[in-house]
């Protein structure tokens, strides 16, 4: 793959992931982007990066069935799926941060 095409994959896959994390904070009712998994965590005894983490196994066994199936999947669909694993990386970098209150 050329890098000049390599790097246009890169900087749309940022822009969809971007897109999504500021969408998706429009439908939460709280000021907390990090609200659902504190609250989960709550819910299991475990703490917000477990409770991330088992909502992530979700997204990660999903792509990897992808991967192994043999099936030729649409790219919205691989593009789907990417950018909710990319997303859940970046709202547990969230979570761990030093300066998070939990």
């Amino acid at each position: 793959m050329q890098t000049d095409r390599f790097e246009q994959i890169v900087t749309e896959q940022t822009e969809r992931c971007m897109d999504i994390l500021t969408n998706k904070a429009k439908e939460y009712a709280t000021e907390d982007r990090l609200h659902n998994f504190k609250i989960a965590a709550i819910m299991q005894d475990i703490t917000p990066s477990q409770a991330l983490a088992g909502m992530l196994a979700k997204h990660t066994v999903s792509i990897y069935d992808m991967c192994n199936s043999g099936d030729g999947f649409p790219i919205e669909v691989w593009n789907e799926k990417i950018t909710d694993h990319m997303n859940y990386l970046y709202l547990l970098r969230a979570l761990i941060d030093p300066s998070q209150d939990i």
